[in-house]
Formats: structure tokens, sequence, C-alpha cells
């Protein structure tokens, strides 16, 4: 079964304007405590990041060790993904960031998700159960065409 078929409820578009974007962690990391938005540096997270900073949106980063991060937030590097963790770990995972998300949610109607399935599965689950319009622009793509994708939108931006 296809992603976009799993989660029928999220919008596969870019909107121009969104109240919050949420963008994955990823295991390149550097090797000292960082600001989150400086500590991941694989070439997707800067992608990402450079994209949503274009936009001038407000985010934050879905952190498998610290659920949300604030990007400004001084974290230590860390190996744990939640690529290996189990449906219960990650379903626990997902609770825990939603919980840090309530008080960021107010206002806001649209989220923009930066991330892997295992990182959006419950967490657009529960937004959109929210009323809030979840617009995941690259699910169902390869890392290469994430790259991809994103340093296009990033040309015409």
């Amino acid at each position: 079964m296809s992603q976009r078929s799993l989660y029928p409820f999220v919008s596969d578009s870019m909107p121009d304007v969104a109240d919050l974007c949420l963008v994955s962690c990823v295991s390149e990391k550097q090797d000292r405590r960082a600001p989150a938005k400086e500590l991941y540096i694989s070439g997707l997270f800067k992608k990402s990041r450079k994209l949503v900073e274009l936009k001038g949106w407000n985010w934050f980063i879905l952190s498998a060790e610290h659920g949300l991060v604030h990007p400004h937030e001084e974290i230590e590097p860390y190996d744990k993904t939640l690529n290996n963790m189990y449906k219960p770990e990650r379903k626990a995972w997902a609770n825990k960031t939603i919980t840090q998300l309530e008080g960021h949610l107010d206002g806001v109607n649209s989220v923009v998700i930066f991330a892997g399935e295992k990182y959006f599965e419950f967490i657009s689950k529960e937004l959109d159960r929210r009323g809030i319009a979840v617009h995941i622009p690259m699910i169902g793509k390869g890392i290469g065409e994430r790259g991809s994708w994103l340093k296009e939108q990033i040309e015409k931006h």
C-alpha cells in the first residue's frame, strides 16, 4: 500500500503560506553541542532548513531523541532514529511530541512536514483530527528525489 493511500487527508502540495513547519532530524550531525538548526548537517536537512527560512515560516525539528526541538535550542549530538523503532515506541514518541507541540498550535490552520513516514505517521493523523491541514509535499519520494525537489523549491523562491 502506498503512503498516499495510507494518508488520504494529507495534501502533497506545497502551500505558499503555512502556520508551522516540522522538519525531521537526520543521522548526520556535528560532533559537539550546537543549536539544533546547526547540529544536523546532512544536505537534505540543510536544504529543508534553507527553504523554511526563505519562506519565513515558524518551524521546529522533530528529534528522535528529544521530540519537538526549537531550532535555536542547544542540544548534544545523539544516535537515535525512529527508523529502527517498533510501532509502539514510535507512537509513544509521537504522543510525547504532540504534547510538546500543544502550546504552539493556537491559531495554527496548516502545517507543512518535511519528514519520512515514521516521523509523520502519528503526528499527521493527530493534526488532521484537530482540523489542521497537513501538507507533506515530499510524501512518497525517496531521499534523492527529496533533495532534488527541495533544490527546485529553493531555486523558485
